[in-house]
């Protein structure tokens, strides 16, 4: 028997006890980026540090390259547009909160082997584009249409399975308004860098970033659902490898703290000195508007109410907080939880899915502080 791409490509797996982190994911983290904490302050993210996931490789498009996308399946009229074309129609820009669906994976137990992410998989970014209503009514879709399925340019294996990287929406959601999904080319008022899916992605309010397709090339509409890798194998909430699961869609909610103090270089743990110290992050969920964050400093045991910043219109963006805590010298657990309108909140302990995704569970920030003169 020959090559097979099984022979490079792992089936999915949970880490032994005790596993630490292997060179596979080593490789993947070096590949992708988290947001450094303390950007946490910029209301809208730099693109250099809005987290970063790539399957496969980053497509390389020369600026001066001309870009295509098609539009068909169960349509009227099938759409070829370039460019140009998607410039004519009515620019919309909305303000995103992005997060990875794996967004906590390494701090399960045990820890499903993937991309090692942390806490620090998002990043919120002023998104321009098309809204895909306005595309696919031009196309005029079929009565017969159930799902929409976007196809990106990256080209990869995974589990053995060669693929085009592929997502689809119900069409509900996207020909929707509430969210309005958007045919994006500009990041922060610039074409998109090419690791953010230049010249066109995808740009699905609310969703984790696994809906987001990037460099997208092409749009069908089909008349049966979506029965795709990345739809029906990857991004599934399941207990076990034969579960059929429930799919992976809106975000959970979510607040982290931006680090107070000063870090160690090694061990990132975070050093302040007695008196006031201000304790301020960003909160956000896919599902319902944030309305409550409430912070602890002493590992969960009790909790107050954090001031929240005015609403300021960004439905699908994060929300500042802020508090003042008077830190008193010696050892401290910070946590802070986040509760959205529709009564979601932050679990304590997690539950646990053989992915690791929707892990929202409660950050924890273990402080070391100091009296004034030591």
């Amino acid at each position: 028997m020959g090559p097979r791409l099984a022979d490079v490509s792992a089936r999915a797996r949970l880490a032994g006890p005790g596993e630490g982190i292997g060179p596979d994911e080593l490789a993947l983290a070096t590949r992708n980026h988290g947001l450094p904490l303390e950007a946490l302050r910029y209301d809208v993210t730099p693109p250099g540090l809005h987290y970063v996931l790539t399957h496969y490789d980053i497509p390389y498009v020369p600026e001066d390259a001309p870009w295509g996308l098609t539009l068909g399946g169960r349509v009227r009229r099938p759409l070829r547009l370039t460019m140009a074309d998607l410039r004519t129609y009515p620019a919309v820009t909305t303000r995103v909160t992005l997060e990875c669906a794996g967004n906590g994976r390494a701090l399960l137990n045990p820890r499903p082997v993937s991309q090692p992410w942390l806490v620090e998989a998002v990043g919120t970014a002023d998104w321009t584009g098309v809204p895909l209503r306005l595309l696919l009514a031009d196309a005029g879709v079929g009565g017969e249409a159930v799902d929409v399925v976007f196809t990106g340019a990256d080209h990869g294996v995974e589990r053995g399975v060669e693929q085009d990287y592929q997502r689809a929406l119900p069409l509900d959601v996207a020909a929707g308004t509430e969210p309005e999904v958007l045919v994006a080319y500009e990041m922060n008022g610039a074409p998109l860098p090419p690791q953010h899916g230049r010249p066109l992605r995808l740009v699905v309010p609310g969703w984790y970033g696994m809906a987001h397709v990037k460099w997208l090339c092409d749009i069908t509409v089909t008349d049966a659902p979506f029965t795709g890798f990345q739809h029906t194998v990857a991004y599934r909430l399941r207990q076990g490898p034969e579960d059929e699961g429930e799919p992976v869609t809106r975000i959970a909610p979510r607040a982290l703290v931006v680090p107070p103090g000063f870090p160690d270089f090694m061990s990132r743990a975070r050093v302040v000195r007695s008196g006031p110290v201000l304790l301020e992050g960003r909160a956000w969920s896919g599902r319902a508007p944030i309305v409550s964050v409430e912070v602890s400093t002493d590992d969960g045991g009790t909790w107050q109410e954090a001031h929240l910043d005015a609403d300021n219109r960004h439905r699908w963006a994060w929300r500042r907080w802020r508090c003042t805590w008077t830190a008193t010298p010696g050892e401290h657990v910070l946590g802070v939880r986040a509760t959205d309108a529709e009564g979601h909140t932050q679990p304590l302990d997690q539950p646990w899915n053989r992915g690791g995704f929707a892990n929202n569970l409660v950050q924890k920030v273990p402080v070391l502080c100091l009296d004034r003169d030591g």
